[in-house]
C-alpha cells in the first residue's frame, strides 16, 4: 500500500532523512522505532507532504505522491493524527470530529467512533477540546482521521505520557481498526506497547532504517532492540 525508496529530507539546511526505504502493505501495522532524533516523525511528515524539502520516491497504491500537495495526498487516503493531536480548544468533541471532510467512502460514523472510545461519547456535547484530559484528547484524534474514510492512518506517538489503563484502550483500538480493514503506520518509543499491535518494526537511526524486525521475533530480539533503543 506505501513504497518509499530513497527518502531524503531536509529542515532549512538540516539534512534529516537519508535514503529512507521501507514499505507497509495492505491491512497491517507497522511501526518506527528509533531513540528521539532518529527521523520518525520526519518521515510521518514527509510521507503527508509536510516538510520543506523532501526527495525520493512515496508511491501510495502504486501513485507516485512526492510532488503531490499535502490537501492530495490527504484526498488520496492517507491520514495523520500528529504528537501535537491538533484539537480545537473551543469547539465541542461532535464539533472536532465533524469538522474534517470525508475523502473516501467507508469511514466511521460518529455513532461506531462512540462505539470505539464511549469515554468520548459521554462527553459529546458537552465539552470543549481544552476540558479534555490528555486520553480523551488522543482518542478524539484517532476519531477524527477515522470519520474521513482514509485507508492508511499515520499515528506519531499515540501512547505518549497517556496512563496505562488509557494505553490499552488505545491498543485495542488499533487492533479493532486493522481488523475492520485500515492500514497503520506507528511511530512508538515504546516496542512493549509497538508488539501487542503490530506485524512488524522497523528501526531507525539518524535518519535511516537500520532493521527490520517482525513481530513474531521479538522475544529472541530483546538485547538488540536494548542496543537500539537504549533502553
Amino acid at each position: 500500500m506505501l513504497e518509499i525508496n530513497g527518502l531524503n529530507a531536509w529542515y532549512g539546511e538540516s539534512h534529516i532523512l537519508h535514503g529512507v526505504d521501507f514499505e507497509v502493505r495492505q491491512g497491517e501495522v507497522v511501526t518506527l522505532l528509533g531513540r528521539n532524533g532518529a527521523g520518525k516523525t520526519t518521515t510521518m511528515k514527509s510521507i503527508m507532504g509536510l516538510v520543506p524539502r523532501r526527495e525520493g520516491s512515496v508511491k501510495f497504491r502504486g501513485a507516485e505522491t512526492i510532488a503531490m500537495m499535502p490537501n492530495k495526498i490527504a484526498h488520496a487516503g492517507i491520514a495523520i493524527c500528529p504528537e501535537e493531536r491538533g484539537i480545537f480548544g473551543s469547539l465541542s468533541v461532535t464539533e472536532n470530529l465533524m469538522l474534517p471532510p470525508v475523502v473516501a467512502p467507508g469511514g466511521l460514523t460518529v455513532a461506531e467512533i462512540y462505539t470505539l472510545f464511549p469515554n468520548l461519547k459521554e462527553r459529546a456535547h458537552t465539552a470543549h477540546g481544552t476540558k479534555l484530559s490528555g486520553g480523551e484528547q488522543q482518542m478524539l484524534a484517532i476519531g477524527r482521521i477515522l470519520r474521513t474514510g482514509a485507508k492508511m492512518l499515520l499515528l506519531d506517538e499515540p501512547t505518549e505520557g497517556l496512563a496505562p489503563v488509557i494505553v490499552q484502550q488505545i491498543g485495542r483500538t488499533i487492533r479493532e481498526i486493522k481488523n475492520r480493514g485500515f492500514t497503520v503506520l506507528l511511530v512508538e518509543q515504546n516496542f512493549r506497547f509497538a508488539a501487542t499491535v503490530a506485524d512488524r518494526h522497523y528501526v531507525m537511526e539518524h535518519g535511516k532504517i537500520v532493521d527490520m524486525i517482525p513481530n513474531q521475533d521479538i522475544p529472541t530480539s530483546m538485547d538488540k532492540l536494548h542496543d537500539y533503543l537504549g533502553v
